[in-house]
C-alpha cells in the first residue's frame, strides 16, 4: 500500500525559478510546507516558500541538512547536478528519481534512451569530435540542426548546418563540446503532452497542447491543440509509455514535432512541470503543479479535464524596454489572468510572467491572450 505524505508535511524543491514558485503556491494551498534549495536568494520560488535555503549545489552537507528537514524532494529545472540529487536521495526520496533527471538533462543520453526503446525521433547522430561531427552530418544529411548535448534550453546551443562549409564554424561556435546532430524537420506544428504517474502506477494526462515559438522561446500555448484525433491519441500513448519505461513518479512533459506529412516525433522530454502547462493553473480542474504535489506525495491524481479552451502567452523582459507595462490595460480583459514571477530585473528574452486567456474556442482564447499582451504596451 502506498504511504501517503499528508498535508502538514514539508516538501523540498531543488531550484528557485518560476516553476518552483507555482509548485509552492499549489502545495501551500493544499496545506504543505515548502522548502527550496538554490545558490541564489530571494528567488521566485523562495519568495513564496516557507523556508529558502541558499547554498551551492556542490555543498553536500547543506544538501543533506536540507533533505533531512523534508519528507520528499522534487526539482524544478533539469540543470541540477546529478551529484546533488544523489546526495539528497541518500537521505530522502527524490521524485521523480535521479535516473529520469540524468536521462533528460543531456540530449545525447535522452535521444539514445528514446531510440533504444522504440520511441519515434528525428534521425540523429552523436559527435564528440570534429571528425564525428563531419561523419554525423554525412549520415543525417543536410540541412541539419546541431545541438550541444548539455545545458541547452530555449534554443541555446543550437546551430543550422546547410552545407559542409558550415561544419567547422559550428564546431567552433559550440566550443568543441559533445553535440547531437538531428535531421531538420519540416514542421506542421509542435505539441506537448503533460502527463503524471503516481507512486502506485496510476497515470493521468492532459489533452495535447499546441505550442508556438518565437526566437526559440515558447511564445504561446493553446489548449486543446487542434490536431486530428489519431495524432492526439498517439501522442498520449507515447507519453504514457515513456512514463512506464522510466518508472516515473511526478509530472513529465513530452514535446513533439508534427511533420508536414503528419508524422509524430519526440523532440525532448522535461522531467518537471513545463512552461506549456502554465495555463492549467486557470483552465483545468487540476493544475500541473497540484498534480505534481499529488504524485510525489502518494495522493490520488486529480482530474485533468479542461474547463474551457485556453491560451497562454509568455511575458518576456522585452516588454519593459520602454518602462513598466500597463498592467491595468491587460487586466481589463475579464477572461485574462495575470501571473508574474517576482523577478526584479527584466532582461530581453527573460521569462518574467505569463497571461492566460479563456475563450469559447481555442481561436478566441488566442485572440484574447494576444490582445491583452499587446495592451501592456499601450
Amino acid at each position: 500500500m502506498t504511504r501517503i505524505i499528508a498535508p502538514g508535511s514539508a516538501l523540498g524543491v531543488l531550484g528557485g525559478g518560476q516553476l518552483g514558485r507555482m509548485f509552492a503556491i499549489a502545495a501551500r494551498r493544499m496545506g504543505y510546507y515548502v522548502h527550496t534549495f538554490s545558490p541564489d536568494d530571494d528567488t521566485p520560488a523562495g519568495q513564496v516558500a516557507d523556508v529558502e535555503v541558499t547554498a551551492s549545489y556542490d555543498d553536500v552537507d547543506a544538501l543533506r541538512a536540507f533533505a533531512r528537514n523534508v519528507q520528499v524532494v522534487t526539482f524544478e529545472f533539469e540543470n541540477v547536478p546529478i551529484e546533488a540529487v544523489d546526495a539528497v536521495e541518500a537521505c530522502t526520496p527524490v521524485r521523480p528519481a535521479g535516473v529520469a533527471l540524468h536521462t533528460a538533462q543531456q540530449r545525447a543520453r535522452e535521444k539514445t534512451f528514446l531510440a533504444d526503446h522504440g520511441f519515434p525521433t528525428a534521425a540523429f547522430a552523436r559527435a564528440l569530435t570534429l571528425d564525428e561531427l563531419w561523419a554525423g552530418v554525412q549520415r543525417v544529411g543536410t540541412p541539419a540542426v546541431v545541438k550541444t548535448a548539455a545545458f541547452g534550453y530555449d534554443g541555446k546551443g543550437q546551430h543550422i548546418i546547410n552545407a559542409p562549409a558550415d561544419i567547422e564554424p559550428v564546431w567552433n561556435a559550440i566550443g568543441h563540446q559533445e553535440a547531437v546532430i538531428e535531421r531538420f524537420v519540416n514542421l506542421h506544428s509542435e505539441l506537448s503532452v503533460i502527463a503524471a504517474r503516481g507512486l502506485n502506477g496510476e497515470m493521468a494526462e492532459y489533452a495535447p497542447f499546441e505550442n508556438r515559438h518565437r526566437n526559440h522561446i515558447l511564445d504561446m500555448t493553446t489548449a486543446p491543440a487542434v490536431v486530428p484525433e489519431p495524432t492526439a491519441r498517439r501522442a498520449i500513448e507515447i507519453a504514457r509509455a515513456i512514463l512506464e519505461q522510466l518508472q516515473y513518479v511526478g509530472i513529465l512533459c513530452v514535446e513533439f514535432f508534427v511533420t508536414t506529412n503528419q508524422e509524430l516525433l519526440v523532440n525532448e522530454i522535461a522531467p518537471r512541470p513545463h512552461n506549456s502547462g502554465h495555463l492549467t493553473f486557470d483552465a483545468s480542474i487540476t493544475s500541473q503543479f497540484e498534480q505534481q504535489v499529488r504524485a510525489i506525495t502518494g495522493l490520488p491524481l486529480g482530474s485533468t479535464e479542461l474547463l474551457r479552451p485556453a491560451a497562454m502567452v509568455n511575458l518576456l523582459g522585452d516588454l519593459w524596454a520602454d518602462g513598466e507595462p500597463n498592467w491595468a490595460a491587460a487586466c481589463g480583459f475579464p477572461d485574462v489572468k495575470l501571473h508574474l514571477y517576482g523577478k526584479t530585473e527584466p532582461r530581453p528574452g527573460r521569462k518574467m510572467g505569463h497571461l492566460t486567456a479563456l475563450g469559447r474556442t481555442p481561436a478566441e482564447a488566442q485572440e484574447r491572450a494576444i490582445a491583452a499582451r499587446d495592451a501592456l504596451l499601450i
